[in-house]
């Protein structure tokens, strides 16, 4: 058997490929919309990908399942557990296999047996894997989001993110339910699941790229011994905000994800245009570190660093409905344009590079502040603190008196920020609140400071905290 990983550090996602080595052919489970990584993979080891398939209907970004199928002509397999809202909309009209608990997918030697794991979400199947040319029991399982490396998928996303009321409550008792019948595989089954440390799919995800059913018995809080209802006040507690784009990837990967990768090229804009695209309305997304763009930045636009977590807040703060334009140094472009594909913003405009902010009509800069500093106008009461860190991050520990807004929430809460005083953003290290900083300034906050260092540095030293 071959079992290649493909992993994007960006959405801390998991993808794979397992491989007969005598017939070469090939199954891909849990791909994203970045086909050609999968074509090149099968290439270099020389296999023909004859079957695709995914563990659930993912909220975290655009499923590849149906483009991969397009393209290589492979068999498209769905789940057809779960309740009739949340069946794939799409599986008749692509010819797609159904499976159930219990059915089988033979790819030569390799043979997946299909076990419902519901919980995260009601349709959710992980895959027993078995190379039939060494062994007759599974060796391993890939286990989607149902269960991590010292951790198991959240089971709040369908009502949280996508609005289906009393899904939480369900979902934490199947999935209690789904880890008690999984418990009692062997202990040599290896995990491999499909997220790492960094997804929002999960509280506290391990950074492991696989582990084992034996060691996960050791480790993971989720499969010690408990009651249910124990189990389900522990994993509910302290989730976090689910990225506002979750909603809609949850209807599009349901409803039918697009057949094609979304790639095209995107015209790079004469500097001299970035004046009146921002006079005329139009998001323009910095993507320069948040230093740079607090030290020059021009007014109207944001700043989304481009790294790993760029595609987690342009899902957060950039519309599907209206076209963006971008920022960005030469070597970021195609991994930015990359990023959007992945959680569906296909729609980007134009390329300014960064030499057209100093061409600009306009430039400012965010004042920074440091913790000593802030400790002495907090005192005199002449700055108002927003923590735009999570609900649950700020009820663990907060500044005296700050208010919590969370990064993603800014906009739709900006008439609880009062504009008497300047504002200081302030998250756990300076790098959500430098965002936090740009996107107030945009929508009009006028005096914006940003706290440097943060939460930790604020605790580092000894100041008093606040908790809920």
């Amino acid at each position: 058997m071959i079992l290649r990983r493909l992993y994007d550090d960006g959405l801390a996602q998991a993808s794979y490929i397992l491989g007969c080595e005598g017939t070469r052919d090939a199954i891909v489970i849990d791909p994203n919309r970045d086909v050609r990584q999968y074509l090149e993979a099968a290439d270099r080891d020389a296999l023909r990908i004859t079957a695709v398939t995914e563990t659930h209907i993912h909220a975290d970004f655009v499923s590849g399942a149906r483009a991969v199928a397009a393209v290589t002509g492979a068999a498209l397999v769905l789940s057809a557990e779960g309740g009739a809202e949340w069946q794939y909309a799409f599986a008749s009209e692509n010819g797609a296999r159904l499976v159930r608990d219990g059915d089988t997918i033979d790819v030569g030697s390799v043979r997946l047996t299909v076990m419902h794991t519901p919980g995260h979400t009601p349709e959710h199947i992980s895959f027993l894997v078995t190379d039939r040319a060494t062994a007759s029991v599974p060796m391993g399982a890939i286990t989607g989001d149902f269960l991590f490396a010292g951790e198991v998928g959240r089971p709040d996303l369908l009502e949280r993110a996508a609005g289906v009321a009393g899904a939480i409550e369900r979902g934490a008792r199947d999935l209690f339910r789904s880890l008690a019948r999984f418990a009692a595989l062997p202990d040599h089954l290896q995990i491999w699941p499909g997220h790492g440390a960094g997804s929002a799919c999960g509280k506290s995800l391990g950074a492991m790229p696989q582990s084992t059913l034996g060691y996960e018995r050791i480790a993971n809080w989720a499969l010690a011994p408990q009651s249910e209802e124990a189990f389900m006040a522990a994993v509910l507690a302290g989730q976090p905000e689910p990225p506002a784009y979750f909603a809609r990837m949850k209807r599009v990967n349901r409803d039918g994800p697009p057949a094609s990768d979304g790639s095209r090229a995107v015209e790079r804009v004469r500097d001299a245009e970035l004046s009146s695209v921002v006079g005329l309305g139009a998001l323009v997304v910095d993507t320069r570190a948040s230093g740079q763009f607090a030290d020059r930045y021009v007014p109207g636009t944001i700043n989304i660093p481009f790294n790993k977590s760029f595609a987690t807040w342009a899902g957060w703060l950039v519309s599907y409905e209206r076209p963006v334009y971008l920022i960005a140094a030469d070597g970021d472009v195609e991994p930015a344009l990359r990023a959007l594909r992945l959680i569906g913003l296909d729609d980007v405009a134009g390329i300014f590079a960064p030499s057209a902010i100093d061409g600009a009509f306009a430039r400012a800069s965010i004042p920074q502040i440091g913790v000593d500093e802030l400790d002495v106008r907090m005192a005199r009461g002449d700055v108002t603190v927003i923590d735009v860190r999570g609900d649950a991050e700020w009820s663990e520990g907060h500044l005296p008196g700050a208010a919590n807004i969370p990064v993603g929430k800014l906009v739709e809460r900006l008439a609880r920020i009062p504009r008497d005083k300047p504002v200081v953003t302030q998250c756990q290290g300076g790098t959500r609140s430098a965002i936090a900083a740009s996107v107030l300034l945009k929508h009009g906050i006028p005096r914006v400071i940003n706290l440097q260092g943060g939460f930790s540095e604020w605790e580092r030293d000894g100041r008093p905290v606040e908790r809920a």
